[in-house]
């Protein structure tokens, strides 16, 4: 089968939003190769449109420097949170050029492609058409205030936006004006029977959830019109075939991008045939996992694509609801716009892998993270009862028993029934009903508990007569442990690898429980997982919160307080020595520097120091300065600084950086 999830759009990093779609999708995959399936997960950067366009205007660079250096963002991020795609791409790529115009070019030729002129809202100060989300205005039916230029949220009303009243530019904040322009549509319903019969064939094997397919029936009922496909230039993406000036909407070339991750994929792998997952009946899986605001787009247009130009529709299209945190909307002033970076900066990735399992179901239900029951979760889920299983079992067989666990099982029964809970686990799974799979095998970890709890071990230890006894009831909580963490490895697939190292022994596949663990050594325990302390999650909280306030200004805000502060706080500075590996000019900045600096913590740490008037990049590369190593990081429009290095002078041009003599190693602390 082959997997996809929504493609994170390139303009801005992935928040805990995003990921409620990377994890649950991640979860699924996992589980089915877990199984023993061969499940390919592929996903790509929406790299067109214009948000990318004007983003990259106002940065100062190519959207091609803009996308690149996203890419290259969201990528890291996906890996530090486990995210096992097996191919991550980008719509600006041949591939994705290829197909979208195979697929054009496939629905001309049928007849599906209508070319009529519109008029359309244009602003004359940029001189560009304007995207209905770039025009704002009165609402016309309940006179609501600053409204998007398709749809009022006060009233739900939707219009063109030459419907509003007063409307202004968001760009440049005159008035638009109205200008005719040709534009490309796919005649949507020349699909209706097809699309119905791929619904309702789709929606008996469980592909289109209930309510998708309630809302898909009144989208029919109310007839389905023409699709608007093309957007005039300024625009970036790729040129419509034989329509200069014109460009394939960003919303054609984005889906695709599946396609061409795949295809990209393939070149690679010999062993895979783009034709078996992808040409028309074909009989593998095709699965998308996507936000149900974007269920129109999947579940309509994009069907109607791959029927129209030869292709196979999905399998099935799964939908989940949005994130709220603490009940309400993600908030930069609440600090509740959690980034992915900052998350990582504070917290452990598999504690919100897991948060996230306990709540998510198979509807579009929207998933709410409360920070307080996020900690006390994982702390009492994870930590206090399946770790503590291993760490409570595993010391009596390293300290008495040389590691070696018993050649029997007590209470063979017992593991038979945590082995035989994995059928219903396992169709938890696969339904997406993580939520139901996570209770069922916290039931089983507190089985286990108060299995250990009821046989003591350190009370019989005292008896030299019980020793073997000690030896067997660990070793059967050591192999309810490892039946538990193989349930958990979707989930917890970091985890799961520590602990196979732990056991010297399998621990991710649903097979590797159809025998217990007798007779071998398992190696000392380590600890698996810390206890999650609510002044991590404060310290990440006050880090978005920060982050607002920060602007995209190179240089940094000053302050006017000149209040004396005493030693004690003076001493929670942590300055350390450290020793500039890299430096070099940062792209559209006049006055950054990007510097590597090495202050001993393994790998250096990326600073941007406004002295780019003062030194040439080349002479800074090996000097050795002071750095601020405790400073909250910063996130600014090219990336992170996570310290600063310390520097004065009286004006811009005689900024010097503070010197230390070579003898000082880095990472010295600076007193």
């Amino acid at each position: 089968m082959l997997v996809t999830s929504a493609l994170p759009y390139a303009n801005g990093p992935l928040h805990l939003g995003h990921l409620v779609e990377y994890i649950q999708t991640d979860i699924w995959v996992r589980y089915q190769r877990a199984r023993g399936h061969e499940c390919l997960y592929v996903c790509a950067d929406d790299a067109h449109g214009t948000p990318i366009m004007l983003r990259a205007k106002a940065d100062g660079i190519s959207p091609e420097a803009l996308i690149e250096a996203m890419f290259e963002e969201h990528r890291c991020d996906f890996d530090a949170f486990a995210i096992s795609l097996d191919n991550f791409h980008t719509t600006h790529s041949d591939e994705n050029r290829f197909y979208s115009e195979y697929i054009y070019r496939g629905l001309r030729e049928t007849g599906a492609i209508a070319v009529r002129t519109i008029r359309q809202a244009y602003d004359p100060v940029e001189e560009m058409f304007l995207p209905d989300r770039y025009v704002r205005g009165t609402c016309p039916r309940c006179g609501a205030a600053d409204q998007y230029g398709d749809s009022c949220e006060k009233c739900g009303a939707t219009y063109t936006p030459m419907d509003l009243g007063d409307p202004v530019s968001v760009i440049s904040g005159r008035t638009p004006v109205e200008r005719d322009s040709e534009h490309h549509f796919v005649r949507l319903s020349e699909f209706e029977e097809r699309l119905k019969q791929w619904m309702g064939a789709s929606g008996r094997g469980g592909g289109v959830q209930r309510e998708i397919a309630n809302k898909l029936s009144e989208w029919f009922d109310a007839g389905l019109r023409d699709w608007d496909i093309s957007r005039d230039a300024p625009y970036f993406g790729f040129e419509i075939p034989d329509a200069p000036g014109k460009y394939f909407y960003v919303w054609l070339d984005a889906p695709i991008g599946y396609m061409a991750s795949f295809a990209n994929l393939c070149a690679r792998r010999p062993d895979l045939d783009f034709d078996e997952f992808w040409g028309e009946g074909a009989d593998t899986g095709l699965y998308h996992f996507i936000g149900k605001d974007i269920a129109y787009f999947h579940t309509l247009f994009w069907p109607a694509m791959l029927m129209g130009a030869g292709f196979r529709p999905p399998t099935a299209v799964f939908c989940h609801g949005f994130l709220t945190v603490g009940g309400e909307k993600m908030s930069k002033s609440r600090g509740t716009f959690i980034t992915a970076r900052t998350y990582l900066d504070h917290l452990d990735p598999e504690y919100l892998r897991y948060y996230y399992a306990c709540k998510l179901g198979p509807g579009i239900d929207d998933l709410d993270l409360n920070l307080d029951d996020f900690v006390q979760r994982v702390n009492a889920d994870l930590v206090g009862k399946v770790v503590n299983i291993a760490s409570r079992c595993a010391a009596f067989i390293t300290r008495h028993f040389d590691g070696l666990l018993s050649a029997t099982l007590p209470v063979p029964a017992m593991y038979e029934e945590f082995v035989g809970a994995g059928s219903e686990i396992g169709a938890a799974f696969e339904g997406r009903d993580y939520g139901r799979a996570v209770r069922r095998i916290m039931a089983l970890s507190d089985r286990a508990n108060r299995y250990i709890d009821a046989e003591k071990p350190w009370v019989a230890l005292r008896d030299p007569a019980r020793r073997d006894e000690v030896q067997a009831v660990c070793t059967m909580g050591l192999n309810l442990f490892r039946v538990l963490m193989v349930y958990l490895s979707p989930i917890l697939p970091r985890t799961a690898e520590r602990v196979e190292s732990f056991l010297n022994a399998g621990a991710s596949r649903w097979e590797d429980v159809a025998h217990p663990l007798l007779g071998s050594r398992i190696e000392a325990f380590k600890t698996l997982m810390r206890r999650v302390e609510a002044k991590q999650v404060h310290a990440m909280v006050d880090a978005s919160r920060e982050e607002e306030g920060h602007s995209d200004s190179e240089a940094p805000a000053t302050s006017s307080d000149a209040s004396e502060v005493d030693l004690e706080h003076f001493d929670r500075v942590d300055l350390r020595a450290g020793r500039i590996v890299g430096a070099r000019a940062v792209d559209g900045a006049d006055r950054l520097l990007e510097l590597e600096v090495d202050i001993g913590e393994g790998r250096p740490r990326t600073v941007f120091a406004g002295i780019r008037a003062s030194y040439r990049p080349e002479e800074l590369v090996g000097r050795m300065t002071v750095v601020v190593a405790n400073l909250a990081p910063r996130k600014m429009r090219f990336g992170v600084s996570r310290g600063m290095v310390l520097a004065a002078g009286s004006d811009e041009s005689g900024i010097r950086l503070v010197a230390l003599d070579e003898g000082v190693a880095p990472g010295t602390r600076v007193r």
